[in-house]
């Protein structure tokens, strides 16, 4: 038991020195000692408490009871490793840290029950929409499927019970209406980033795909865009990050429209003004003007400016690629064929997501069917 400057007892492993500050001293399972100082008795006692927890059940190859936290750690760096892009270990992450962890993370993996995982859900139904509790709980159900492999703990707490039972309506993505492009593209027409805008309405190709391009992808004879990277700006380590796409199915070839290759050879003039192109960069199809790619954010930012000076409702840089979809459904496109130009790993998520029919196409439609229709 250590001791306190006037003789009292403070507890095992504390004991306070001649400044007034409380030592805290306890030693590791790998036999290491450990010290830390504190102004504060109770910031003291709280400390060596939840190390020393940690130190028991932190270590998932060696603790037989982990936490909960120790278990996500080591699944994500070493059950995942590098099966998973870094945009989607980032999403992870993001779950886990703002939603999961706080709630459950402190918990031992063995105790968590489908009460504590449908109240992590609980407590995001004001704030998040659907679609992000939704991914909490998938992040929840894959962490604890992996540990039932494992053998940690019998079987995963996520049943088919605990779902979002509330939480704010995703917004619906939409597509452009013919004369919304037309209005659109007339807007844009001669500014910095008409080549980019243009491109994504003639291609369908993630903003990300887009900033990645490289001129050596470019195949003009056979008028092919050949897909093998995404490219994203992280400003949280002021760096640009460069993955693969985002599935398998997204490593794809593009055909091009004749419009395409004319938007892509104007933009290869239009680079030749450039007086400076850092090395890095020196194949990439689109640079501002100091030689560098445009931020993914400032894309959007620009966008919502022209939707303003045309007159029509703020959309996403996405928005263009569903707009795409949406012109080749209603031009006649196979739904098969339209998967595999957008890079989809199957036809629902091309159907649902992505193909948007207007209220015009809608009244066509019927008008084509009309007689079929009148039986009397």
């Amino acid at each position: 038991m250590g001791k306190d400057l006037k003789g009292k007892e403070l507890g095992v492993g504390i004991s306070q020195v001649k400044s007034g500050k409380y030592v805290a001293r306890f030693t590791n399972r790998n036999g290491k000692r450990i010290k830390k100082v504190f102004d504060k008795l109770q910031e003291c006692r709280q400390w060596i408490t939840d190390a020393q927890f940690e130190n028991e059940h932190g270590n998932v190859l060696q603790g037989e009871d982990p936490t909960v936290y120790a278990w996500y750690k080591y699944w994500i760096d070493n059950v995942k490793g590098d099966n998973i892009r870094f945009n989607t270990r980032r999403n992870y992450n993001e779950r886990y840290d703002k939603n999961i962890n706080p709630l459950i993370g402190y918990m031992l993996l063995k105790d968590v029950k489908p009460l504590h995982c449908q109240n992590v859900l609980n407590q995001m139904a004001d704030r998040y929409a659907n679609s992000v509790i939704e991914h909490s709980r998938l992040v929840m159900w894959m962490m604890f499927d992996s540990a039932v492999e494992n053998e940690l703990i019998s079987k995963n707490p996520v049943t088919k019970s605990v779902k979002c039972t509330s939480g704010r309506k995703s917004k619906e993505m939409r597509a452009l209406t013919i004369d919304e492009q037309r209005l659109f593209l007339e807007t844009v027409k001669g500014t910095s980033n008409y080549n980019q805008y243009a491109l994504l309405l003639q291609t369908g190709l993630r903003t990300g795909e887009m900033i990645g391009l490289r001129w050596s992808d470019v195949d003009f004879e056979n008028r092919v865009l050949h897909i093998r990277r995404t490219m994203e700006y992280r400003h949280s380590v002021g760096e640009w990050r460069i993955g693969e796409p985002k599935t398998k199915n997204s490593v794809r070839d593009v055909p091009l429209t004749q419009e395409a290759v004319e938007i892509l050879k104007n933009q290869k003039e239009k680079l030749k003004s450039l007086k400076v192109r850092p090395i890095e960069f020196n194949d990439s199809v689109f640079l501002c003007r100091d030689g560098t790619p445009t931020k993914n954010s400032a894309y959007d930012t620009k966008l919502f400016y022209y939707c303003d000076k045309a007159g029509i409702p703020r959309f996403s840089m996405h928005v263009l690629r569903h707009t795409f979809a949406t012109r080749c459904i209603e031009s006649g496109m196979r739904p098969k064929t339209l998967q595999m130009i957008l890079g989809h790993s199957n036809i629902g998520i091309t159907m649902n997501l992505y193909v948007h029919v207007t209220d015009d196409e809608k009244a066509k439609e019927v008008q084509n069917i009309e007689k079929m229709l009148k039986i009397i």
